[in-house]
């Protein structure tokens, strides 16, 4: 009976499952198949040993890859940076948002949406050389058009770390504020405007409004994109941390994380073991961190947890 019952929903909806399937096939063979290289990590790869053939060594990457500094330093840069994006990207999303959903002039809102959306749109090169231009020692737009005119020493900020952090933050905002808004807009446009009318009769202003109905109502959105947000905190965006900076090797202090340190070191030294060591690290530990704030959600409201 279950079989008939499963076929009969197969028939039914299999114009989505047609429409589902070739992003299950990207996945599979972007995601899945390559987990099989999990095996370096335990493996001192040769090219004539290959994947399979090559000596085992254990945990013996492990060990040489968590006594290096390079741990910490990736640790620490790949965790604050993504608390950074989370907190105050879920704050700027979510008013930039409320701004967005409250202009009632819909070609203006078209318009303000495509200018937030664009720079997700341009490549993180094109990126790059823009922040090199504005930043550049001697012929960025900073020193030669604004701290010269007043009289100011330029900044060498490639070669300066205390920039870094706030530079790599700002750019991240600025390029994915717009992306992350959309999610939250959509989510204020199927509020009930009930509601509001309903507060609007009793008093309420705006303010009133958006802290005892709009926030309320993002609430489910805003868990949810938080636990896969905590799951991505051992992952970085790769461009904006190697490639922004121009992979300077002055500031790599401040701007070295997991992903970075993974392509350095396979560049490098080409040592494949430590740096497929690395990569299971951020993948175990990114699980564990998605079930552990599932289970602190679930634990306190069972209604907003994703499982």
């Amino acid at each position: 009976m279950k079989k008939k019952n499963m076929l009969k929903q197969v028939k039914r909806y299999w114009p989505f499952y047609l429409m589902a399937l070739p992003a299950c096939v990207y996945f599979f063979i972007n995601n899945y198949i390559p987990m099989g290289g999990l095996i370096l990590a335990f493996e001192k790869y040769t090219v004539s040993g290959g994947i399979f053939g090559s000596e085992k060594v254990g945990l013996n990457n492990f060990k040489f890859l968590f006594q290096s500094s390079d741990a910490w330093i990736m640790t620490r840069n790949t965790i604050l940076y993504n608390l950074a994006f989370i907190v105050f990207g879920t704050i700027i999303s979510i008013l930039v948002a409320y701004l967005l959903h409250e202009l009632k002039h819909e070609m203006s809102r078209k318009v303000y949406q495509t200018v937030i959306l664009f720079p997700g749109l341009l490549s993180i090169i094109i990126i790059s050389y823009l922040a090199n231009a504005l930043l550049a020692g001697d012929t960025g737009y900073i020193n030669m058009h604004i701290l010269a005119p007043l009289g100011l020493e330029p900044v060498s900020f490639y070669s300066e770390q205390k920039w870094w952090p706030f530079i790599l933050i700002f750019i991240h905002f600025w390029q994915m504020t717009g992306s992350n808004c959309i999610l939250y807009l959509a989510n204020m446009s199927a509020i009930d405007p009930g509601l509001y009318e309903a507060a609007n009769l009793d008093g309420a202003n705006r303010f009133r409004c958006f802290v005892n109905i709009t926030l309320p109502c993002l609430v489910p959105t805003i868990v949810t994109l938080t636990i896969l947000s905590v799951g991505k905190i051992f992952n970085s965006d790769f461009g904006l941390f190697y490639q922004v900076p121009m992979n300077s090797g002055a500031i790599i202090d401040v701007t070295q994380t997991i992903d970075t340190y993974v392509y350095r070191g396979l560049m490098n030294t080409a040592n494949m073991g430590m740096s497929a060591a690395a990569c299971f690290y951020q993948s175990v530990v990114g699980f564990c961190l998605v079930m552990i704030t599932n289970a602190l959600v679930r634990k306190f409201s069972r209604e907003n947890a994703m499982f």
